[in-house]
């Protein structure tokens, strides 16, 4: 065990003296693995075989493939018809454009799955309609910021691809569970801006009501694509086709939906290649180093000494799952939420496994509380992706707004840990 500690020490070191997670974890693993083994063979053999193993992974072509996918949606102007749409229905009450954005924020992150990008993207297409309406920028900013962490919970979510494949979880049953979740969590933002607003009135007025014509004709540029998620998302429940299936469909149905609307030229399509191969590549890096450093962790004893040390301490698993979850509200003010993920989950899965606790039921709720790290200061990278789209509101100006939503996930997170029906009654219909 010591010497997974020494380990995480040393990758802790290399990521403050900036070397990429990447190559750090890799460099750890390998030399930990080394040290423990005695035999540089050995290691070079567990490495390998973790490479060649990845690079063979069929259900790993889920992740270029669902990137694909939000990339060319994302061309073919979902965010702009998603936020016309919902504003359409919304924009004429208090804080409607704001509750509109977080509708289309969870509406494009269910195709794009990221929130990073979700963020960048609501950011261009919202910021503007609600300055033009005399919204506060922390009202505005902060609902941005806010809707943008849906994107790593509903599905389809490569966070919850990547933890299904680190704990060898089921991803169509991760899926089903970060569902309810995922519309909960809408719910709650919404409320949060109602609360916003009962505080201050003024921070987000009214705009002109929309006629209904306008309406279903904006509503109507998002059939095709609304389409494509229900036929994707609903293969998966329903066991149509598998995850990578769903994916390749995913891909196929936006390039034909992105041709139909005119948004692709040869050199767009260029770009949404390499973005692909860009985002995948560094996300494969990732994933293949992380897997060889749980080598060493694992070789190390780290989780099942971990284990016998929960054990012996004679506390309820209710608690150690609570410190579990404040060890990663703690790192999530340090570290981004791919690296969290890729650090913690395999140290923490047996031990959770261990205690009894479902592991899709561990895997949402560890989505859920790495949201609230994307908006918790002082690293926030959603606030800090939506202050380089928007430089001129101040990173307090946004972190400042965002703390009624922090408040709302916050409580998300303890209805999901206090009742896990939310998360398991989708996948429990499965069988």
């Amino acid at each position: 065990m010591i010497e997974a500690l020494y380990g995480f020490a040393a990758l802790l070191i290399l990521v403050f003296l900036r070397m990429p997670l990447a190559f750090a974890m890799g460099i750890v693993g390998f030399v930990g693995f080394y040290y423990l083994t005695g035999n540089w063979n050995a290691a070079e053999a567990m490495a390998s075989r973790r490479v060649v193993d990845t690079a063979r992974d069929y259900g790993l072509s889920v992740i270029p493939l669902f990137i694909l996918m939000g990339n060319l949606v994302s061309h073919a102007g979902l965010s702009d018809a998603l936020f016309r749409a919902s504003n359409g229905f919304l924009g004429h009450r208090k804080g409607g454009q704001a509750m509109a954005t977080i509708v289309a924020c969870g509406g494009f992150s269910a195709i794009c799955g990221s929130s990073l990008a979700t963020c960048a993207t609501m950011g261009r297409v919202a910021m503007p309609q609600m300055r033009k309406y005399g919204y506060k920028d922390s009202l505005a900013a902060a609902s941005i910021a806010a809707g943008g962490t849906l994107g790593i919970l509903i599905p389809p979510s490569v966070m919850l691809v990547i933890y299904g494949i680190i704990t060898e979880t089921s991803i169509r049953e991760l899926f089903a569970a970060g569902f309810i979740p995922g519309i909960l969590g809408i719910v709650m933002y919404l409320g949060a801006v109602k609360w916003v607003l009962w505080r201050d009135p003024s921070a987000g007025p009214a705009a002109e009501k929309v006629p209904w014509n306008e309406r279903l004709a904006a509503l109507k540029n998002v059939g095709s694509t609304l389409a494509l998620f229900v036929l994707v998302i609903g293969g998966i429940y329903l066991g149509i086709f598998t995850p990578t299936e769903a994916a390749g469909i995913g891909a196929m149905g936006a390039f034909v939906i992105a041709l139909l609307k005119r948004a692709l030229t040869p050199t767009i399509l260029m770009n949404v290649l390499m973005d692909t191969v860009r985002t995948t590549a560094m996300l494969f890096a990732v994933v293949l180093t992380a897997l060889i450093f749980a080598n060493f962790i694992n070789r190390a004893g780290l989780p099942n000494d971990l284990l016998a040390l929960v054990t012996g301490l004679n506390v309820a698993p209710f608690v150690v799952i609570l410190v579990i979850l404040a060890i990663y509200v703690l790192l999530g003010c340090v570290f981004e939420s791919m690296s969290m993920m890729l650090l913690t989950v395999p140290v923490f899965f047996p031990v959770v496994a261990g205690l009894g606790y479902d592991l899709v039921w561990f895997g949402i709720l560890v989505v859920i509380v790495i949201e609230i790290s994307l908006i918790t200061p002082p690293v926030g990278m959603n606030v800090f992706v939506l202050r380089a789209v928007l430089p001129d509101v101040s990173t307090g100006t946004i972190f400042r707004g965002v703390t009624p939503f922090w408040v709302a996930g916050t409580i998300r997170a303890l209805l999901v840990l206090i009742f896990p029906a939310i998360v398991l009654f989708l996948p429990q219909l499965l069988y």
